[in-house]
């Protein structure tokens, strides 16, 4: 076992434990991922550190189950998932008037921090901008399958939606960025 697994697994010990320490350097030590999971996911700065701070809140109140079947940072990015869906579904509910937060981050899109004389930087941003662009069920599944790893069983059951139904959603979502990357390049 490397030392980091062995550190993870001391640290969530001592959080069973109440240690407000190990807590601390735990959220030090995944927060910023956490919150690029969640901004991806809600779209919006405010709402994605709420369901990150929520997201934490919950991993540590329910520390104890966690039984270490897959990595501490997968359960906690499990956790995240669910939070920014529950709060982009709220959002959506209560049908909000997005507002602007592009110039907080400027230099920061989604966690990818961009050159702008980079050429590749420049790829990705459009890319990032067309996910964006997709419809809202297309994003999410785009963005759960490409950028967070997530495989389509985990899918389907984050979205709750058949296995059919997500590998056709992710094919037709994987469709229309090309569309939208293939117009925007005209």
């Amino acid at each position: 076992m490397t030392p980091t697994i062995t550190h993870i697994k001391d640290l969530v010990e001592r959080c069973r434990h109440g240690e407000q320490r190990a807590q601390m350097e735990i959220y030090d030590r995944y927060y910023k991922a956490m919150y690029n999971t969640a901004f991806r996911i809600t779209g919006h700065s405010a709402e994605a550190e709420d369901a990150m701070q929520e997201a934490f809140l919950s991993a540590f109140t329910k520390i104890d189950s966690f039984n270490e079947t897959s990595t501490f940072g997968a359960w906690l990015k499990r956790i995240v998932v669910n939070e920014s869906l529950t709060a982009y579904r709220k959002m959506a509910r209560m049908s909000e008037v997005s507002y602007n937060d592009e110039l907080k981050h400027e230099a920061d899109h989604d966690g990818v921090v961009l050159d702008e004389n980079d050429e590749n930087s420049a790829k990705v941003k459009k890319i990032l901008n067309g996910i964006k662009s997709l419809k809202e069920n297309y994003r999410l599944g785009l963005t759960l399958h490409l950028i967070e790893g997530y495989d389509y069983e985990e899918i389907c059951e984050i979205m709750n939606i058949s296995y059919a139904n997500c590998r056709t959603m992710i094919s037709r979502a994987k469709e229309s960025l090309r569309k939208k990357l293939e117009h925007h390049e005209k």
